[in-house]
């Protein structure tokens, strides 16, 4: 292979992160303000005067202020920038950080681009409190990830109280605990050990928003402090999106660098990357124990990289829930006694929708500077919809850009036939998967049921609050749901309600 032109190799040579925690939810920064600081931080981060030459600026969308999309522009003009690409990602998702570093990457080898800026950020924090000021009509608090525009939408799967991803990701963590043959104990061991060990490795990150080192067994145990969300998920296990935070970095060509005088072992290099899909619709998914596109997003960025796990310093498996990195870890073969974030996590270093992983480009970046160690970002979207993995480096990779990182269809062909949906459906089924959702004082509100037919369709069940016996048949691990069989049956138009056999 000739030498690469460095014209057209993609480095990253400039990374920053802010938190903002106003006494005064009045006084917090909105997403661009958040937004334009961590970039600012970027550039200085890289020497400083790349942004006044940028020729590309993309932004992760924002959820928590509607009213300011689209932000990108508002970015540019603040920054005193006039980019000739500047762009939004349609949605906030959670893959949307790495898909922006890897469309960076392309431009910069097809030579349309010297340097290019991404960020994003969220203010939900101040977004939340100021809403809380205002009644609502309905008498409820506000929920910014509820309300959202894309959410408020009422169908079959809203019906039965699958809404937001702290609803649905469940449905993956109780057929993945099935499928390893784990007991309950054994499966939420697990997440305590994960998520323990992201609240350590948060303590020491400096752009972390909970620097408090968690015990294993407090991860897990329902509390005061702790509150039960949706089975087997306690507030320690989900995202913690009530934050204001921003990141955002800067990838140039290595000629650029060089021209700007900056040192190599201030560089970030880039592998191949991969990502791939699953449908939108959740509920039109082949199984909830794995996810064809995951493994084929992990698996194949670790075969074009010619790397094993053991070739890896440092990993980021994105951590929404613990059913992502638990599924990510087995596919890439990383062991429950290494950190499986650079960053803390998004309960402990932060979650802030889409733009997660900025911050974890941030946390590797300083961690590969000045070594020849090898780092990967996972990142997962939607409801375990969207992954896209990538490859970083603090020395070259020899990888080649541009790169075609869609791989779809190999996704799609190892993926099993996807059950067709019977919405009326009544009589015997066997339970796929289930969640159980509680209400703000840890009472269980109802249960809900992803039941396979004797024709195999997927259709819901639910299970009233009320029925206290069927939900602690979902909840006490005694036995386990997964696998039994039960009734569905149905009254007028209420909803389907499941009983046991």
């Amino acid at each position: 292979m000739s030498e690469q032109d460095p014209e057209r190799i993609p480095v990253i040579v400039g990374v920053g992160q802010i938190n903002d925690r106003p006494e005064d939810p009045g006084d917090g920064l909105d997403p661009i303000h958040l937004m334009v600081e961590a970039l600012r931080r970027a550039n200085d981060d890289a020497g400083g005067g790349l942004l006044a030459d940028c020729d590309s600026l993309a932004v992760v969308a924002q959820l928590a202020w509607p009213q300011l999309n689209p932000v990108d522009e508002a970015v540019a003009e603040l920054l005193g920038m006039e980019p000739a690409h500047r762009m939004q990602t349609a949605m906030p998702n959670g893959d949307s950080p790495i898909l922006l570093l890897h469309e960076a990457a392309n431009r910069i080898a097809r030579g349309e681009a010297k340097i290019c800026a991404i960020t994003g950020g969220e203010a939900l924090r101040t977004a939340g409190q100021l809403a809380a000021m205002k009644k609502r009509e309905d008498g409820e608090k506000p929920n910014a990830l509820r309300d959202a525009s894309h959410r408020v939408k009422k169908g079959y799967a809203q019906s039965y109280g699958l809404v937001v991803p702290t609803d649905v990701y469940p449905l993956y963590e109780n057929a993945g605990r099935a499928a390893y043959g784990q007991s309950l104990a054994e499966g939420q061991a697990e997440s305590g050990a994960i998520w323990s060990g992201m609240s350590e490795v948060a303590a020491h990150s400096e752009g972390a928003w909970i620097r408090k080192p968690v015990s294993a067994q407090d991860v897990v145990t329902p509390s005061e402090r702790n509150r039960p969300i949706a089975f087997p998920y306690t507030k320690l296990q989900v995202a913690n999106s009530s934050v204001n935070q921003g990141a955002g970095f800067i990838v140039v060509s290595l000629a650029e660098a060089h021209r700007r005088g900056i040192p190599e072992d201030r560089m970030v290099w880039l592998g191949h990357g991969v990502a791939a899909h699953e449908s939108g619709n959740f509920l039109n998914r082949d199984r909830y124990d794995a996810s064809p596109s995951l493994a084929t997003s992990i698996e194949r960025c670790m075969e074009l990289n010619s790397v094993t796990a053991d070739d890896l310093a440092h990993v980021e498996l994105y951590s929404c829930f613990p059913c992502v990195p638990k599924m990510a870890r087995r596919v890439l073969g990383w062991p429950l006694d290494k950190p499986a974030s650079v960053f803390g996590g998004l309960t402990f270093g932060g979650g802030p929708i889409g733009n997660y992983m900025s911050h974890a480009v941030v946390a590797m970046v300083e961690k590969l500077r000045g070594t020849k160690d090898k780092g990967l970002l996972f990142a997962n979207g939607g409801y375990a919809t969207h992954n896209h993995t990538i490859l970083v480096s603090g020395a070259p990779t020899g990888a080649v850009f541009p790169q075609d990182f869609d791989y779809q269809a190999e996704a799609d062909a190892r993926r099993g036939e996807v059950p067709p949906l019977d919405q009326d459906y009544t009589g015997d089924a066997t339970i796929e998967s289930y969640t159980v959702h509680y209400g703000r004082d840890g009472t269980p509100k109802s249960g809900v049921i992803v039941a396979k037919t004797p024709d195999g369709a997927r259709t819901l069940a639910s299970v009233p609050g009320s029925d206290t016996a069927m939900i602690a048949f979902l909840t006490d691990g005694a036995l386990e749901p997964v696998g039994t069989q039960g009734t569905i049956t149905r009254e007028g138009e209420e909803l389907a309600v499941w009983s046991n056999a």
